[in-house]
């Protein structure tokens, strides 16, 4: 990613840190990874609320072993590198990859991300970035990225769609009413928000307003300091 893709990013980071609503969730900081989902993977296969105990686990690593954890409890990441591990699967190689137990798939798919994790891994204003294009196709995300920042525990997850299909209907339908709506230039939103004692986790759909599909979720996670903090 150049620093101009970066800087499009950390944007992005600071317009999802002023956005809020309130939606329930189940909330266990003790998850093991996202499971492996197969080719049929679709974009309401995804739920940013899952993402949200991962987020809360990265706000206490390091920046980059935090990212690296939101990126191997990525439901979405894991699908995408899953579909790309079973497709190297051809008869003259040997073990195929259809054969391997799920064990085996889950460790290999770990494996690769955190690949990805460290030779993606950039630096901007004391921020850690990856941005990781997923060119393989079908599948209904076109990119991941993952922030986290040195200076403070906020991180931040990014995903942008591939292709038209899911919707603003599909988002309300599956979250309800968003908390809030805003209209920028090229764009509009729509605005959620998950709060707990220990952090406010938000999420920011951006929707092209003429046809209504959803062109990128922004997730934001940011613990909240104590009463007597100073």
């Amino acid at each position: 990613m150049n620093m101009k893709q970066a800087t499009r990013f950390l944007m992005l980071a600071v317009i999802v840190s002023g956005l809020a609503t309130s939606l329930s969730s189940a909330d266990d900081t003790n998850q093991s990874p996202a499971p492996l989902i197969g080719a049929g993977f679709s974009a309401d296969n995804f739920d940013w609320r899952d993402m949200v105990p991962y987020l809360f686990m990265a706000t206490s690593l390091p920046a980059e072993q935090g990212i690296k954890a939101v990126l191997e409890n990525s439901k979405v990441l894991r699908a995408y590198v899953a579909n790309e591990v079973q497709a190297e699967c051809r008869p003259d190689k040997s073990p195929c990859d259809a054969n391997r137990d799920r064990a085996t798939l889950d460790g290999e798919v770990s494996k690769r991300i955190a690949e990805i994790a460290q030779e993606t891994l950039l630096w901007r204003h004391k921020t850690a970035i990856v941005d990781y294009t997923l060119t393989r196709r079908p599948f209904p995300f076109s990119e991941i990225a993952a922030l986290k920042s040195e200076k403070n525990s906020d991180v931040y997850l990014i995903l942008s769609l591939a292709d038209r299909s899911y919707t603003a209907a599909d988002v309300q339908a599956k979250y309800g009413d968003p908390y809030d709506t805003d209209i920028y230039q090229w764009y509009s939103v729509f605005k959620y928000r998950l709060q707990r004692p220990e952090y406010t986790s938000k999420a920011v759909f951006e929707i092209d307003p003429v046809d209504g599909a959803v062109i990128k979720v922004a997730i934001s996670l940011k613990v909240k300091k104590p009463k007597n903090h100073r």
